[in-house]
């Protein structure tokens, strides 16, 4: 059975908790700074991720080298993605990221795949809206910013992505494929965060004798 230690205590992190007891899953700590956990306790247990991306920046050395797993729901690093995966590759510590650990997103994402590759060079013309609560730090999120590269890799057209911050808005995820005939909406709402977590457990899970660097969509 895996152990785990949280890097981040906040909203998602105490969801995290909660997850692992209905499952029954040990956790060992949870950390507000998971560069002061104790190495030899790290090297036995799985770190999940939800922080800032300020903080994933500082911290992911410390955790490529001294976890025996990773699982990151921390996003807005994409800009140093090759640093961050070229450090877990060197330490040989698995990692299995996504920009929403959400079951429904990941099948929004294979839908919007299918949908994307099916229409392309018929004419139409892409648009995401994304809407969450008004204490979200990066805008577009990662999930909008990962539905447009599935569209712009799968239909050829990059779409434009509108971002809006309101009230306690857990996540809507919108996509309109629009045509001189006919429009194509495909969306996914979250009513809390829980879905989230209950994926970055279900992740956590999946590290037992992987191997590697994997997208938690890639898993399913």
């Amino acid at each position: 059975m895996i152990k785990v230690i949280i890097s981040g205590y906040g909203k998602m992190g105490h969801m995290v908790e909660k997850e692992l007891e209905r499952r029954g899953i040990e956790l060992v700590e949870a950390s507000e700074d998971i560069t002061a956990v104790d190495p030899a306790v790290a090297k036995a247990c799985v770190c999940i991720d939800f922080t800032t991306p300020d903080a994933f920046r500082a911290n992911y050395p410390f955790i490529a080298r001294h976890f025996k797993a990773a699982v990151v729901g921390t996003t807005g690093w994409n800009d140093i993605r090759a640093d961050v995966f070229a450090a877990f590759e060197a330490a040989g510590t698995p990692l299995i990221y996504a920009s929403n650990f959400s079951l429904g997103v990941n099948a929004l994402y294979a839908a919007v795949r299918k949908a994307s590759a099916l229409l392309k060079g018929a004419g139409y013309v892409p648009e995401i809206e994304e809407i969450h609560h008004i204490h979200k730090l990066d805008a577009p999120s990662g999930t909008a910013k990962t539905l447009g590269a599935i569209v712009e890799e799968s239909l050829g057209e990059k779409p434009e992505i509108t971002s809006v911050r309101e009230g306690e808005v857990p996540g809507i995820h919108t996509l309109t494929l629009t045509s001189e005939c006919d429009k194509l909406t495909l969306r996914h709402e979250a009513f809390s965060r829980e879905g989230f977590a209950k994926g970055a457990v279900v992740a956590a899970t999946l590290t037992e004798g992987l191997e590697g660097i994997h997208e938690f969509g890639e898993l399913l």
